[in-house]
């Protein structure tokens, strides 16, 4: 489910991913389920692994045990995530789903399910995290399914989501039919003191069918930019150019307003910003600088980049892509530069 979204976020935080009570390799508990079941189970976990308080990120029932973690245990969490979900599911049909999957296991509603999952869009574009999703489920235990469908079926928080006071986000699919805006997520918009909101061209797994548009909004939401932008840019140039370099170039004449105009808005706004990784920021500044002929600059991310991070083989991609789009004469003069700098291609 969050596969995604994992290595993102395990750079900045750590990560605890688990299988909900009924799916997975966890265990299949006879009967109906409770929201509350399922948020004591996160609680437990947590005390198991010494981890006393934490941000919680959930998709449909995910977000209801999120919901359900912020009202009842405000001590534990310091911000919720709520993406494609419900303070009040549609009590019918999660009944119907409920004996229906009891009466015939999975694989008669598969198709329903991924319907409910996805776009018509995405599932027209044959994804392989369609394919990987439908072994998920046929995977799943009926049983643990079903007790999972009675906890969202019995799920009515609309009264108490006005509670939650820790930072929420919620995140609502355009295209969600099991969990639409109308009735769902502007509930708890309007119900939820203070949330954002951000509205992804998806389906109900928004996760999967926008993962880098919804890690972004994740990120930005737990990782808010740092006020001081001059130290937090100081950290990021000493981490991507050396030491050594940003103490020469702030010990030259250049004017000190200017060593401050770029170390808190090149460094401190941009290079701090989570939607990207360091590695590709540096591709990018590499490919812009050769096609602007900013060779100064260039020769700079070349030798740091190399230093750290970056192989040979990653600048001869960069220019490569620059000799079809900014010229041959751009891609010869960077290849010459970066060789200047004391490597080659092997």
């Amino acid at each position: 489910m969050w596969d995604l979204q994992a290595e993102w976020l395990a750079a900045h935080f750590r990560v605890v991913r688990y299988d909900t009570r009924g799916h997975g390799v966890s265990g299949v508990v006879p009967g109906d389920y409770s929201v509350a079941d399922l948020g004591h189970d996160a609680l437990r976990l947590a005390d198991h692994l010494g981890i006393d308080r934490f941000a919680w990120c959930g998709v449909s029932l995910g977000g209801m045990i999120a919901q359900w973690l912020a009202i009842n245990a405000p001590s534990r969490v310091t911000g919720v995530v709520l993406a494609n979900t419900s303070a009040r599911p549609d009590a019918q049909l999660l009944e119907a789903r409920r004996k229906s999957v009891l009466d015939g296991g999975l694989a008669p509603l598969i198709d329903i399910i991924l319907q409910r999952f996805f776009s018509a869009r995405f599932l027209a574009g044959d994804s392989t995290v369609v394919a990987d999703s439908r072994r998920t489920v046929l995977a799943t235990d009926p049983v643990g399914y079903a007790g999972c469908c009675a906890a969202i079926r019995d799920m009515n928080l609309v009264d108490s989501v006005g509670r939650i006071t820790c930072p929420a986000l919620i995140v609502q699919g355009d295209a969600d039919v099991a969990f639409p805006w109308n009735g769902h997520g502007d509930t708890l918009a309007n119900g939820v003191p203070g949330a954002r909101v951000v509205h992804l061209p998806a389906g109900h797994l928004s996760n999967l069918e926008r993962p880098r548009s919804f890690t972004a909004a994740v990120l930005q939401f737990l990782l808010p930019a740092d006020p001081d932008t001059y130290e937090a840019g100081m950290r990021v140039r000493r981490r991507v150019l050396g030491n050594a370099h940003v103490d020469r170039a702030s010990a030259a004449p250049a004017s000190a307003d200017f060593q401050d105009l770029i170390t808190r808005y090149a460094w401190g706004a941009i290079w701090t910003r989570p939607g990207l990784d360091q590695r590709t920021r540096r591709l990018l500044a590499l490919g812009m600088t050769a096609a602007l002929g900013r060779w100064e600059e260039f020769r700079m991310h070349v030798r740091t980049g190399l230093a750290s991070e970056l192989e040979w083989c990653d600048l001869e991609e960069v220019l490569l892509q620059a000799a079809i789009y900014a010229g041959v004469p751009v891609a010869n003069s960077g290849f010459h530069h970066a060789s200047e700098e004391g490597h080659s291609n092997p």
